[in-house]
């Protein structure tokens, strides 16, 4: 009998669309630079639309070519909508330092994000749909 020693892993993924905001290189004391952005994800009726916000590290290659041009469009005030795919979903709790909630707890939804399906730019299409692989 031949055992299979790799690991194998569960995915929780999260597909979605949103407006990427916060776009931002990285540099940690330690370890290597990478790109974070907040996406905010659009979800509930289209006439009461609600926002649920995730910062995201940046793990996909072809995300990681596209951000800093996402970066330049973002900070020049531009709307960035697109279509994605996260993984590895955690909270991450918090307390309000200052504003009408300071002291009060809130969580942080922290994820990766894997790629773009698609990117919209001021309602132009900036990236062509993903296809799935089946």
């Amino acid at each position: 009998m031949s055992y299979d020693n790799k690991t194998k892993y569960f995915d929780l993924h999260l597909n979605g669309i949103g407006y990427v905001n916060k776009v931002r290189e990285v540099t940690p004391e330690q370890g290597s630079p990478f790109w974070s952005v907040e996406l905010a994800a659009l979800h509930g009726p289209a006439d009461k639309v609600r926002h649920t916000y995730f910062d995201c590290i940046v793990a996909g290659e072809e995300a990681k070519d596209l951000v800093p041009q996402l970066q330049f469009l973002v900070e020049a005030g531009a709307r960035v909508l697109a279509g994605f795919l996260l993984s590895d979903l955690k909270p991450a709790p918090f307390l309000y330092n200052q504003g009408q909630h300071a002291g009060e707890p809130g969580v942080r939804l922290k994820t990766r994000l894997l790629r773009f399906d698609w990117i919209k730019v001021d309602g132009q299409p900036f990236l062509k749909p993903h296809k799935a692989a089946s």
